[in-house]
């Protein structure tokens, strides 16, 4: 088995074992209030750090391309209140422009 694959082994039986553990030890329990609201906001803050990631990351280095024009475009239609199919359109259209342009 190669290194790879012991780590995919690996980070599947700890997700498995991490999705267990809260139900065994919280029980038939409710969370705190404090707690319920840190867990609702776990998953958009997730997804806002993969979105920066993935938009201004070229492997270890920080860039400025059509990616970011593109999320600046899709700012703006958010912005203006655009239905989502407009916003997802506006970056789309923000970023191809660039790179035609540059």
């Amino acid at each position: 088995m190669s290194e790879a694959w012991l780590v995919v082994l690996l980070c599947g039986v700890g997700t498995v074992m991490l999705k267990g553990l809260g139900p065994a030890v919280v029980g038939g329990r409710a969370l705190p209030p404090r707690a319920t609201r840190m867990v609702a906001l776990l998953a958009p803050t997730m997804l806002a750090a993969l979105v920066v990631t993935q938009t201004f990351a070229d492997g270890e280095e920080l860039v400025l391309d059509a990616r970011a024009a593109g999320i600046g475009a899709a700012l703006l239609a958010l912005a203006a209140r655009a239905p989502f199919l407009v916003v997802i359109a506006a970056a789309a259209g923000g970023a191809a422009l660039t790179r035609a342009v540059t």
